[in-house]
């Protein structure tokens, strides 16, 4: 798809969304237009206005993909998403509740009786009821599993005993394999034998009669290969493979590095299990992205946009917290020099911008190197050489804009001592910001936290801190 078709969709979809709230909102105002009128046809005009407002919306919902729908229901605010997920079709409500975030999942959940959660769950597979299954009621999962067969529910215990970031949990078992001793016209008939392939089906995996991962044939090769040959013949023998307990964020990377569609998983033994596919790796990468960005703010979870105050302050309060306390001790800093500050009143116009370009340059730091851990470029045997690379960048920019605002400084004040000060608190924070925006991420990951959790509001905390104690620290020693 190119830019243009993009966005030419996200454009259509946007206008949906419009149409869609504009719907809703004539329904509100013809039902408070007639709740006001009085008369014997009232109830009667108010039914039919109401029938045919939803008409419309159901007709709406119909035409969109059920990700457009998802898309729709996490922008609408909770009322009018309740009634939107009402007008949905009940064999279309598993598709969505997979598409939409988890915070708007918990919210159509909840409006949901047992009974339609059980209709909506026994159409999906295998692992898309595992990824469900944790959000669902107790008693909900224990009737669904007694309604799956034998198979079924062992595939879905199977991916409930793996953690949420591993290879197990996200596998899909819907495949098809076939074995290395027959001909690619035997593997074509039996091909156009099945209703449809599974999604995303990219190559066929070959086993041995044991179950045992001998290869694989990709689509492209059975098509231009001579029907007569063997699939042992054309097959790859060497794919990339994933085992059930790896970290999935390494298969996501792998899928990128090797240009992957789908992969086998395989257990210790090298039996086939399940297969691994782009469009879980997308939502994967997208998700980590995501939870990256929130938790570089100080966000615990991803927070639906319009959840109750009470749950967004629960989600908020613990870092506002920590920046609370390190913005008072960052008071206590300044209120240390007042006596400074009194007598020299330059000092308090000039402090935030060491702070302030300490902090940015610190952001900047701890950027590089969580996006570095992710990819995993940062090891034990480069990590002095990182260190050194940032204090130089550091000590550089620190010597150059800080030789610039000690300029400025000169001319709007007239004094070249506070210039030559103001020049080297600069330097001095902005080193201190490099070393702590390569300790931060690192410190966190070696305790076995997410090395971009609260990075921003600790290192804005030091940079601030010590840009105030640095730069009032030099201006008493040398100007007073």
């Amino acid at each position: 798809m190119t830019e243009v078709e993009v966005k030419k969709t996200q454009e259509s979809l946007q206008d949906r969304l419009a149409q869609v709230v504009e719907l809703l909102q004539r329904q509100r105002v013809v039902e408070d237009l007639t709740h006001r009128q009085e008369g014997p046809h009232q109830d009667r005009v108010e039914n039919l206005v109401h029938r045919q407002n939803l008409v419309e919306l159901q007709r709406k919902l119909d035409d969109l993909h059920s990700a457009d729908v998802a898309y729709i229901l996490e922008a609408l605010p909770l009322d009018d998403r309740l009634t939107l997920w009402q007008l949905v079709k009940a064999d279309r409500d598993g598709d969505i509740l997979l598409e939409v975030s988890d915070s708007v999942r918990e919210t159509l959940i909840a409006d949901m009786d047992d009974h339609e959660l059980l209709a909506a769950a026994k159409e999906m597979d295998a692992d898309e009821l595992a990824d469900l299954a944790p959000e669902l009621p107790r008693d909900v999962v224990h009737e669904l599993m007694e309604t799956l067969d034998g198979q079924q529910r062992e595939r879905v215990r199977s991916a409930l005993s793996y953690d949420e970031d591993q290879v197990g949990a996200l596998m899909d078992f819907e495949m098809v394999t076939i074995r290395e001793d027959v001909s690619l016209e035997v593997v074509l008939r039996y091909l156009r034998r099945l209703k449809e392939l599974p999604g995303h089906t990219d190559k066929l995996f070959v086993v041995d009669y044991e179950g045992i991962l001998k290869g694989v044939l990709p689509i492209k090769r059975l098509l231009v290969n001579d029907p007569d040959k063997q699939v042992a013949e054309v097959m790859a023998s060497d794919p990339v493979s994933f085992h059930p307990d790896e970290d999935a964020y390494d298969a996501a990377q792998a899928f990128e590095r090797y240009d992957l569609i789908s992969a086998p998983v395989v257990d210790k033994n090298g039996k086939l299990i399940g297969r691994l596919t782009i469009d879980e790796m997308v939502d994967l990468i997208r998700e980590e992205s995501e939870s990256e960005v929130l938790n570089m703010a100080g966000l615990r979870e991803e927070e639906d946009i319009f959840a109750s105050v009470w749950k967004s302050l629960r989600n908020r309060w613990a870092w506002l917290a920590v920046n609370l306390i390190t913005a008072f001790i960052a008071s206590r800093v300044i209120g240390l020099f007042e006596g400074s500050i009194e007598k020299l009143v330059a000092l308090a116009a000039l402090m935030p911008i060491v702070a302030g370009i300490g902090g940015n340059s610190g952001n900047q730091t701890i950027t590089m190197i969580v996006r570095a851990m992710a990819l995993d470029q940062v090891s034990t045997g480069n990590t002095s050489r990182l260190m050194r690379k940032e204090l130089a960048v550091g000590l550089i920019n620190g010597l150059v804009w800080g030789g610039v605002i000690g300029v400025v400084a000169y001319l709007l004040y007239g004094s070249w001592s506070l210039g030559v000060v103001m020049t080297a608190a600069m330097t001095l924070n902005l080193l201190l910001a490099a070393l702590m925006g390569v300790l931060i991420p690192m410190t966190l990951a070696r305790l076995g936290r997410d090395p971009a959790m609260g990075a921003s509001v600790m290192i804005t905390a030091v940079t601030d801190s010590g840009g105030f104690f640095i730069f009032l620290g030099l201006a008493t020693i040398f100007l007073l």
